[in-house]
């Protein structure tokens, strides 16, 4: 029988997850602080600890790293309600076998304790690994589910080689995940260079990407490295790599496949070693579909998928995020940071965010100007911009097709008593698919963004035969 080890303060957390063990035939052993953990941990086997990061008496990772250099060997699960990207990498790359933001559900611990369990190997983990800017999990401000979702994300893929491409609305940081995901890795002391893809010169644009010989071509007057060369030993970042133009693609498909470019006017191959991330706020399966973007390359650049909440869905995360850029932005002008009404973060709260994070830090900083150093109040910030929603034409257009497979159906079946079944058919599998691919095949987070039970959504994906 396995011995799970409880390290938290909350009760009802303790209370529940020793429920949890227990149902899966585990003893478990519940304690309240590091200290107790400890005792615990010498005095008695245990095969795994599921240890909160706040703690009275020592943080949970580093609880983690001194029952490590103890020679302590069991999994460690590592649970937290005020993780950042620090914590979560700390974790993950410290020897943790997962890392859970809560609030959490049931199934998400379940799964997590099945599989430490079953995957136990007995090896110490190396140790924690140190990131070398500090600062940099102070700029990724916010500490909702959605974005610990994303924390741990990248956690994973920091240390590993694999390409990763990131996909969210404009505004949402990928380029600040692309950053942190570079930061985290052992490419940490190469170059990250950004090619913003929309902004390349079409004319110029396998210049600019691949580098160029002198006299290569009028103006050419001196060789010059592209950006593929320049990001040797580091990480190059794509954004929007949807506006790559399409005659490029197939070339810079082999430059990443094979890490080896050849200049514009030259015969004689390079070697460069980059890591490769790329960002787009397009689906590029609808880019694959118009023909826009090659499917072999959208499979080399999406081994690992990250994508990043838009602001309306981390509301949690918005009076932080507030109070960050009134001090940032007060900083950056020399003068004191002014405090912000509750009455100021309940309008912030409400409002849509088409534009997410750039558009908030914008409203701030209008408010600082009108406020001029007073308290930021409801009257200091600008109206709300309604935009129009770009998606409506495509409703327009799922309406359209909904009721013309509705006239063709009930033209050729005017007695059939089924169109409710059938129309429930045609629409939930697609639905139903669409959710599980972005949710990576997890089906305790497809369910709950569908609004089902996990156990409903695959009973319906099993009789789909999915």
């Amino acid at each position: 029988m396995s011995r799970v080890l409880i390290v938290d303060d909350e009760e009802s957390i303790c209370w529940g997850l020793k429920r949890l063990a227990e149902g899966l035939g585990c003893t478990s052993l519940v304690v309240s602080s590091a200290e107790q953990a400890c005792i615990v941990a010498n005095r008695e086997p245990i095969d795994l600890a599921i240890v909160d990061v706040r703690l009275p008496d020592m943080d949970g990772l580093s609880l983690m790293r001194r029952l490590q250099s103890e020679g302590k060997s069991f999994p460690f699960i590592v649970i937290t309600a005020y993780g950042d990207l620090g914590t979560a990498v700390g974790a993950i790359q410290g020897g943790a076998f997962d890392y859970i933001a809560k609030p959490f559900d049931v199934i998400t611990v379940e799964r997590a304790v099945t599989s430490a369990l079953s995957l136990r190997s007995g090896e110490t983990a190396e140790g924690p690994y140190v990131p070398r800017d500090a600062d940099l999990r102070k700029r990724i401000v916010g500490s909702s589910p959605a974005l610990q979702a994303v924390f741990k994300q990248v956690a994973m893929v920091a240390e590993t080689e694999a390409s990763v491409h990131l996909f969210g609305e404009s505004g949402t940081g990928k380029e600040l995940i692309a950053r942190s995901i570079h930061e985290y890795s052992r490419r940490k002391e190469g170059p990250f260079v950004v090619v913003h893809a929309a902004a390349i010169n079409m004319a110029l644009a396998e210049s600019e990407l691949f580098g160029h010989v002198r006299g290569a071509f009028t103006g050419a007057e001196q060789t010059r490295a592209g950006l593929l060369e320049q990001a040797n030993g580091g990480t190059l970042f794509f954004d929007e790599v949807a506006d790559i133009p399409v005659e490029l693609q197939v070339k810079l498909l082999r430059a990443i496949e094979y890490g080896e470019i050849v200049p514009v006017g030259s015969n004689r191959p390079i070697r460069t070693d980059f890591r490769v991330i790329s960002a787009s706020h397009r689906d590029l399966r609808q880019s694959i579909t118009n023909g826009s973007f090659r499917e072999d390359l959208f499979f080399r650049l999406g081994a690992y998928m990250i994508e990043i909440p838009p602001l309306r869905t981390r509301v949690h995360d918005i009076r932080e995020l507030t109070l960050h850029f009134v001090q940032q932005l007060s900083d950056a002008s020399g003068n004191p940071s002014p405090p912000v009404s509750d009455d100021a973060v309940r309008d912030l709260e409400g409002r849509h965010w088409r534009g997410n994070v750039r558009e908030l830090r914008n409203v701030i900083e209008h408010a600082l100007i009108v406020a001029r150093g007073n308290m930021i109040r409801p009257e200091h910030l600008p109206p709300s911009i309604e935009l129009p929603d770009v998606r409506a034409g495509d409703a327009g257009h799922l309406d359209a097709s909904i009721e013309s497979w509705l006239d063709d159906y009930l033209t050729q079946n005017s007695v059939a008593n089924d169109v409710h079944a059938r129309l429930l058919d045609r629409v939930e599998r697609i639905l139903f698919e669409e959710v599980l691919h972005r949710h990576q095949g997890n089906f305790a987070s497809a369910a709950r963004q569908l609004g089902l039970h996990r156990v409903t959504l695959k009973r319906k994906m099993d009789e789909f035969g999915s």
